[in-house]
């Protein structure tokens, strides 16, 4: 069919596209040619204009009418897409969904992270309460005192010392510096997966010495005080990060039939998203831990129950959330 012919048969139908576009209707609301109950049949309509697109590549028609179906084709399709899912709503489909979906699929690292990083804690603390000497095998002298400081119970800001005059200023130190933790054990996947096992294994080591050393001397009650309520956040995302970094690693490690190159771009898609999560939890354990968990006021007993309660539901989420029903 000759070019003139065919814009000719079709005029009609792409002036009521361009005419649905300009009125800035949602998908469904009404249907290009103006029936309001027409969007059982968007879907024709839509494929009939991609058609179209590629019928006129096909033919070889003009570069002005290729240009402009697919100028129409882009249109349309940006404007379902919009209407369906607004962009507002990605991240807390993420949150929702996606987020807790892709931890559960990648239970292999996230297990092994879990396992670097508080295997070596816990025994740190069992240990250290029969041997208190082997702390300084992690810590050095000064190190020590400077904890036992920060913790004592006559201790004026318990936590770390105060580098800032307000709470706001601290909730920023603490972002730093947990996010430098999380960057450290996800970038160290790029060295084969060796850096996110170290630092997974050194936080776990530094944690369990500085937590048993504690309770060994009898500042249980200010330390597992102060960090119980931030804890689930900030362990979730130490694991969540080293469990990025040892993906990245595994790319590298065991590629299978794909070049390394290719097994680390598609490794690294999964891992970013692990890091957003991680950055996200670690943003809400700063903001705990710098307004919440200072509050000496606050019983020990309530602390910890709250601290407990995060952590029932930290565990809840990443088992439960993004489950479909299941059908009766």
């Amino acid at each position: 069919m000759k070019e003139r012919r065919y814009i000719f048969c079709r005029q009609a139908e792409w002036e009521a596209w361009d005419q649905w576009l300009t009125a800035g209707q949602r998908f469904g609301s009404v249907s290009p040619e103006g029936d309001p109950a027409g969007a059982a049949s968007f879907p024709h309509r839509f494929r009939r204009l991609c058609h179209d697109l590629a019928l006129a590549r096909d033919r070889n028609y003009s570069a002005v009418l290729v240009d402009d179906l697919h100028r129409r084709v882009l249109a349309v399709h940006q404007r379902v897409h919009g209407s369906v899912r607004p962009d507002g709503s990605r991240w807390l489909r993420f949150l929702s969904e996606g987020f807790p979906e892709l931890a559960r699929s990648e239970w292999r690292v996230m297990l092994v992270a879990f396992l670097l990083l508080f295997v070596p804690l816990l025994t740190f603390i069992v240990v250290a309460q029969a041997w208190p000497e082997c702390v300084q095998l992690v810590l050095s002298p000064g190190m020590i005192g400077e904890v036992e400081e920060m913790y004592s119970p006559t201790a004026r800001h318990l936590g770390r010392p105060r580098a800032a005059s307000s709470d706001w200023a601290m909730w920023g130190f603490y972002v730093a510096h947990n996010l430098r933790i999380d960057f450290q054990a996800f970038a160290g996947g790029l060295t084969f997966g060796l850096g996110s096992v170290f630092y997974l294994l050194y936080n776990g080591l530094h944690i369990g010495a500085i937590a048993g050393h504690l309770t060994q001397i009898g500042y249980g009650s200010t330390f597992w005080g102060f960090v119980a309520g931030h804890s689930a956040f900030e362990m979730s995302g130490a694991v969540l990060s080293g469990a990025a970094g040892l993906k990245l690693g595994m790319a590298l490690i065991a590629p299978g039939q794909r070049t390394r190159l290719a097994a680390l771009r598609q490794n690294a898609s999964i891992a970013v998203r692990l890091l957003y999560g991680a950055a996200i939890l670690t943003f809400l354990a700063a903001f705990i831990e710098a307004f919440w968990s200072p509050l000496q006021a606050i019983p020990f007993e309530f602390r910890v129950a709250v601290g407990l309660l995060l952590w029932l539901l930290t565990c809840l989420y990443f088992l439960l959330a993004g489950r479909s029903p299941r059908a009766p």
